[in-house]
């Protein structure tokens, strides 16, 4: 008799790729019987080179994976979270089985002369596609100048060596996945440079109908984890943040109680609307809700609309 067999979609990324061998790994230990097979799909996103927000955000970076698993090629995407839009609901049919234990959600500074951000040159070119930041590093140095930087984190290496911009910033969690945490001259702790949504996390999304998918995805959920995204994934949607938002979101447990600061910036780093809150009287989602519902009345949706209006 022949194995069970899982196939798993992914983008063809090489960090794409990393993160399904450690779904791989961890499935060889929960169910060692299965065969898992890997369903490369190259996205839209994966091969434009302008301004995400022009291609109609970040959905296409998971827009074709999901088309794949919904017409049953694939039985489970692996997804980087913060890739995942926040303002709309999951494709119909489908649903998150589980989240791994989350990896670290610093960002980093590279710079090839091994400079920290204090010591950069003035008007140093610096290389992110991220709105959000750019406005945190404006709001540090206003003299920084910004070039739309994008490509997976091999290809953004590669344009720093070529000499493209003076320094890059990337996640933590990325150059770890492809074994590159030496160029790392700088790393942010989140109280200076909060974390997107979902830094750290991948999401493992399944059709909520496949019921032996999901009992061998099940093993592998941190819960943990899935508490830290339920609250940051709401907060987002209060929000209707997109990827030309310059929204910050970050849950961590301290001391066992989940705490949740959120962060709306205006693009030229003037203005900074934050709030914190704690889950002693929330559940995750309703703690989301919470922070989300505070910044609003600081005037975030005005924030977040003029950012949207001048990319």
């Amino acid at each position: 008799m022949s194995s069970p067999v899982l196939r798993i979609v992914t983008r063809s990324s090489p960090m794409a790729r990393v993160q399904v061998e450690r779904v791989r790994g961890l499935l060889a230990h929960t169910s060692p019987e299965l065969d898992v097979e890997v369903v490369p799909v190259t996205t839209t996103a994966d091969r434009w080179t302008g301004h995400l927000s022009a291609l109609g955000g970040k959905e296409n970076f998971v827009r074709e994976v999901d088309a794949v698993l919904a017409a049953g090629a694939a039985d489970v995407a692996v997804h980087c979270l913060k890739d995942m839009p926040g303002e709309k609901p999951l494709p119909p049919g489908m649903t998150i089985a589980g989240y791994l234990e989350r990896d670290d959600v610093r960002d980093c500074l590279v710079s090839p002369a091994g400079l920290t951000l204090a010591e950069l040159p003035p008007r140093a070119r610096i290389g992110t596609s991220s709105v959000r930041r750019r406005a945190q590093l404006t709001a540090i140095r206003p003299d920084l100048e910004f070039t739309l930087f994008r490509g997976n984190a091999n290809r953004r290496l590669e344009k720093l060596a070529a000499g493209e911009v003076d320094a890059a910033i990337l996640a933590v969690s990325g150059l770890e996945r492809i074994g590159r945490t030496d160029v790392i001259t700088e790393t942010f702790e989140p109280e200076v440079m909060l974390p997107p949504v979902g830094a750290g996390i991948l999401a493992l999304q399944c059709r909520a109908d496949d019921d032996a998918t999901l009992e061998v995805l099940a093993p592998l959920n941190d819960p943990t984890t899935w508490r830290e995204a339920a609250a940051e994934r709401m907060f987002l949607h209060v929000l209707q943040g997109h990827c030309n938002s310059p929204i910050a979101g970050w849950a961590s447990h301290v001391d066992d109680e989940l705490q949740l600061h959120g962060a709306v910036y205006s693009l030229d780093g003037k203005t900074v609307l934050t709030t914190a809150e704690s889950a002693a009287a929330f559940n995750p989602v309703d703690l989301g809700m919470s922070v989300a519902l505070a910044l609003v009345k600081q005037g975030a949706r005005d924030v977040i609309t003029d950012a949207a209006q001048h990319p």
